[in-house]
């Protein structure tokens, strides 16, 4: 009951956190918020607290190799949202990621291997997907907007934390970076803004991923063998210095991502 109450109650507190801090301070606030696991890192400690170490650490192999999917996911919107509206561009992005999840879970991943794998569609999503420089067009978002992504967050939370067991730990890992907000944020990005803001925050979604790398080499080489406080505390800080890095580098190539996190 306590892991569940915990679930219940951060889950929704952090997402709300980082969508107003990135509402509050813009661009880059937001483009950095958006390259952490937001959603697979509490899922991580869900897991851990659930099932144990040993099983938190497969699932990060699982994570990382995931995100790859998250990349496909990135690269299918963005290619389509040439010619298509969100309406289509969603689900088109959100068949390209499951196809990804279970081509990948044919696999056995390694640590090291899943690392590789991610770093490779980092790699070929951001040339794929070019620089594509846009105007900050002020946000106006709805009423619905903020508790509907705290509300869709909580439910995969738990939906994916109760059925972990029975999917094993390396396809809860590839279903865990489920890009939520990159759906939700894709999605109103195209929608007020357009193909040119889409297509930029997409890019800096995928060069964001580097901060995956990060926190899961951590948490999936040190769990089990060091304090879980210090394991995470490390990787949370691995995963927000490797993410202010590579927002640091996209600026520099003038992408300017645009919306909250």
């Amino acid at each position: 009951m306590t892991v569940f109450l915990f679930k219940l109650l951060m889950t929704p507190i952090f997402i709300g956190l980082v969508t107003l801090a990135g509402r509050r301070w813009g661009p880059a606030v937001s483009g950095l918020l958006m390259g952490l696991p937001l959603t697979s890192g509490p899922i991580s400690v869900f897991l851990l607290l659930q099932y144990g170490p040993a099983f938190a650490a497969r699932a990060a192999v699982g994570n990382m190799a995931g995100q790859a999917s998250g990349c496909v996911f990135c690269l299918t919107y963005g290619l389509a949202a040439r010619k298509w509206p969100w309406t289509l561009c969603a689900p088109a992005a959100i068949l390209a990621f499951f196809g990804s999840t279970a081509l990948l879970d044919r696999f056995s991943w390694t640590l090291f291997s899943a690392a590789g794998l991610l770093l490779g569609a980092i790699i070929v999503a951001h040339r794929l997907l070019p620089p594509r420089p846009f105007a900050a067009v002020p946000a106006d978002p709805p009423r619905w907007d903020l508790p509907a992504r705290m509300l869709v967050a909580t439910a995969f939370v738990l939906a994916l934390t109760a059925c972990a067991r029975s999917l094993g730990p390396q396809l809860s890992g590839l279903i865990a970076p489920f890009p939520i907000y990159g759906l939700v944020v894709a999605a109103f990005t195209q929608s007020r803004q357009g193909t040119a803001a889409v297509a930029g925050l997409l890019r800096a979604n995928v060069l964001g991923s580097l901060a995956f790398i990060a926190f899961f080499l951590i948490a999936g080489g040190c769990l089990g063998h060091a304090p879980v406080v210090g394991v995470y505390g490390l990787a949370a800080l691995a995963s927000a210095g490797t993410g202010g890095a590579a927002f640091l580098a996209s600026r520099n190539r003038r992408i300017q991502p645009r919306c909250g996190a």
